[in-house]
């Protein structure tokens, strides 16, 4: 029986978070998680570490436990703890000039806005057409000029859009899904010598363990199914693509570039899983997870994902030929 190893919750986008015990699991996700984030001044976006590398070496905590009301517009405030050892809150204009000298451009620390308000979300066109480059996606993924581009067909035409549109979907600072998991056994896995690598440089929600032994990956399975864990059921959506995020240091994790190495030989660059909430609920440390698997699909559903399939990569196309006309 698999049950729930770790929970984890990031107050601030692309900074250090920590375990708790328990995690309510609403409509819009993990409560709590992620209601702050960093935004690039000069670009007018959300930042992420894959850009902005230095935001993984601070951590962040809620001053408070949030309460039941804590999400968009209602972010309870947090302290952040420098790569220095200085620990700076909310509240304090010092945190906005800490965070910009320490990634070298202007930045400043903000909650997340109501769900209507969409501009802390929406980027430029320019910013937009320049995600879809391919020297852009090759720094974002760690790749070297004779490397292969992801592979993306795994995102809806909607997601492709939702990306181009937004530096995170509107009404949240993750980066697409509402809830990410992960098990021990990709941890193990994915190393050369089976020694786990450490589940903070992948950031889920959920860790779960005690997987089929027999099985590398587990939850590459469990796309399309659902998952059952304490009151939650969980609508398994896709595989999580890895950028270079994972190879990068932090507090007590080296930087390791062989990872990307290890995540194209073994999982085509995918590790972990991205879910919706079906139902909503609460989830605890050592719950059992329960995982239906999707039945196999027959002709029409065959056609119906190659047509979307299809459809995204018209998607991706149209956006590079956008590129290509900017830049001439």
């Amino acid at each position: 029986m698999s049950t729930v190893a770790q929970l984890w919750r990031f107050p601030v986008k692309s900074m250090g978070g920590g375990r708790v015990d328990r995690l309510r699991i609403d409509r819009r996700g993990v409560h709590a998680d992620r209601l702050w984030a960093v935004r690039d001044v000069e670009k007018g976006i959300t930042a992420s570490a894959r850009r902005l590398p230095a935001l993984l070496g601070c951590s962040a905590r809620y001053l408070t436990e949030p309460g039941d009301d804590a999400g968009p517009g209602n972010a309870p405030g947090v302290v952040i703890t420098l790569p220095d050892g200085r620990e700076l809150t909310h509240d304090d204009a010092a945190v906005h000039v800490a965070l910009s000298e320490l990634v070298g451009r202007e930045v400043r620390l903000t909650a997340l806005p109501p769900a209507h308000d969409k501009s802390q979300h929406r980027m430029t066109t320019r910013d937009s057409l320049a995600n879809f480059s391919a020297s852009q996606v090759r720094k974002d993924f760690g790749l070297d000029d004779a490397e292969a581009l992801p592979d993306t067909s795994v995102f809806s035409p909607r997601d492709i859009v939702t990306l181009a549109r937004y530096s995170t979907p509107p009404g949240t600072f993750v980066d697409l899904s509402p809830v990410h998991l992960l098990s021990t056994a990709s941890l193990r896995a994915l190393s050369s010598d089976g020694t786990p690598y450490d589940v903070r440089r992948f950031r889920p929600n959920v860790l779960v363990d005690g997987t089929d032994p027999d099985v590398d990956f587990p939850e590459a399975a469990w796309v399309g199914g659902q998952v059952r864990i304490g009151t939650t059921v969980l609508d398994v959506a896709m595989p999580t693509i890895r950028c270079v995020v994972p190879t990068r240091p932090q507090p007590g994790v080296d930087l390791d570039r062989g990872i990307t190495r290890q995540l194209l030989e073994r999982t085509n660059r995918f590790l972990g899983v991205y879910a919706d909430v079906g139902t909503p609920g609460v989830v605890s440390v050592d719950d059992d997870v329960h995982v239906r698997f999707s039945t196999p699909p027959g002709l029409l559903e065959r056609a119906v994902s190659a047509a979307g399939r299809s459809a995204t990569k018209g998607v991706q196309r149209l956006l590079e030929a956008t590129i290509l006309r900017e830049r001439d």
